[in-house]
């Protein structure tokens, strides 16, 4: 009985500083890592989630923004910050493509603390309007036909947008052109002016294009039907089943991170953006509420490594 009071007793030490400050979080401002320059969707969601969890926290969250390398430079300043739940950080699904096509010094998997899945957003197929299609069937007959003359640009290699665009070659046959541009914004300028034919844009951005008529939606890249977009079909349902990649928008941090600090995060996140009003101010943003536990969000890192990581071998895109 008394060695077993002594092991209890000192299991109750060693556990002491921990459950300590978990208790004690918040006890300073958070950082909130957005690894994009101001203005862009990330940008716009952490800012729009900033005071409400600023109210909940009761303490002020400071969204930083740390843009460059596809967003790699600010990921890897997050996930080397100390795992005490006061650096957090909003990233898209670039985080895992980025690390598969360039050398990264973080691990999007073993080097993270996933706390949720916050939103999902399609891309658009979007094609300019000189271009003689339609459809999606429309657009893969003409490419095969002409090949070697489409070209579809993205915001850079390893973006969700040229991943969709490497994948649509992949189950068509389509030989179509990349060009990688410095960001989304350039792409579309691109795209709108004709200097190239289409691009796999994200809703977010894309969406103001499709709505003015400067560009011809002919799908969406989700397994479902956008609601911002009804009757554009899916580019599964148009032509090629099976067709389903999204960019997601997760708050993660570094690993390690206390357990109860992890599920009070993911809470909070929750009760923010899960509400109707929160739901509405994410599909104004072309985005919609996921949610789900910690683990889900672990899940999905780990699929999007095998999924992504299959596109990039089967297409031979470069590893830089």
């Amino acid at each position: 009985m008394q060695r077993r009071d002594m092991l209890v007793g000192a299991a109750a030490v060693l556990a002491a500083p921990s459950m300590a400050s978990a208790q004690a979080w918040p006890s300073r401002p958070i950082r909130m890592v957005v690894p994009w320059p101001p203005g862009g969707t990330t940008d716009i969601l952490a800012r729009q989630i900033q005071p409400p969890l600023t109210a909940a926290l009761g303490q002020p969250v400071v969204v930083e923004n740390r843009g460059g390398a596809s967003g790699a430079i600010g990921t890897a300043e997050l996930l080397r910050a100390a795992p005490d739940g006061h650096s957090i950080g909003i990233v898209t699904s670039t985080l895992v493509s980025a690390a598969l096509l360039t050398r990264q010094a973080y691990h999007p998997v073993n080097d993270v603390t996933p706390i949720l899945h916050l939103a999902d957003v399609a891309n658009i197929l979007a094609v300019h309007p000189s271009l003689p299609v339609r459809t999606v069937r429309e657009l893969i007959d003409y490419g095969k036909a002409n090949p070697g003359k489409l070209s579809f640009g993205s915001p850079g290699i390893g973006s969700a947008v040229h991943i969709s665009g490497e994948m649509f070659k992949l189950m068509t046959g389509v030989d179509m052109v990349h060009v990688p541009y410095r960001g989304g914004g350039p792409a579309l300028a691109d795209l709108v002016a004709g200097q190239i034919q289409l691009m796999f844009g994200n809703g977010s951005s894309t969406l103001p294009h499709v709505r003015s008529g400067a560009v011809r939606a002919l799908g969406v890249t989700s397994a479902q039907r956008q609601p911002y977009l009804p009757d554009v079909p899916t580019i599964a349902e148009a032509a090629l089943p099976g067709f389903d990649i999204v960019e997601w928008y997760a708050v993660i941090g570094p690993a390690g991170m206390p357990e109860p600090v992890v599920d009070r995060l993911n809470r909070e996140f929750m009760a923010i953006v899960g509400t109707p009003e929160g739901r509405a101010r994410l599909l104004d943003l072309g985005s919609l509420v996921v949610g789900g536990t910690p683990a889900q969000m672990g899940a999905l890192l780990r699929g999007d490594m095998e999924k992504i990581g299959r596109v990039v071998r089967e297409a031979r895109i470069a590893v830089e």
